[in-house]
């Protein structure tokens, strides 16, 4: 019987996982204990694969770089592709605070991207339109305290 090349996943053990990540392994036996990094148990010994570690690590995008370079936040792809949610009506995003019966209407318009490798969907939403409805807002609490 031959043996089958079985692509067998590389374990990073504690020194090696703080290694990799470069970072202390108190910090990492840290997040071990705050539930911040998946680990795994092989009878007393603990274990981390690569995507275990490689979730960990957050980006966080300058303003400026997510307007230059958009990327998916769950997967990183920069495959994305802009449109629109539909339903049996239009979605909306309407603050708390907005005062229904004001001429202007409370609906914030939002515009969708969705990343064609993993399937997720953002919202974008109107921000220019929500500043004023909640610069509006205020103004007219501050009035009604007058």
């Amino acid at each position: 019987m031959s043996k089958k090349n079985i692509e067998k996943p590389e374990w990073f053990t504690i020194k090696e996982a703080a290694d990799y990540l470069q970072i202390g392994e108190p910090t990492l036996y840290r997040w071990m204990r705050d539930g911040k990094i998946t680990f795994r148990k092989i009878g007393d010994s603990t274990r981390f694969l690569q995507q275990d570690l490689d979730e960990i690590v957050v980006v966080h995008q300058s303003d400026r770089s997510v307007n230059n370079n958009p990327r998916c936040q769950l997967c990183g792809s920069s495959k994305l592709v802009h449109g629109k949610c539909q339903s049996t009506g239009l979605l909306y995003f309407v603050p708390e605070q907005a005062k229904f019966w004001t001429l202007k209407t409370s609906n914030v318009g939002i515009k969708s991207i969705m990343c064609s490798k993993c399937g997720n969907i953002n919202f974008i939403g109107d921000k220019t339109h929500l500043e004023n409805l909640v610069e509006q807002t205020q103004n007219e609490e501050s009035e009604d305290d007058c």
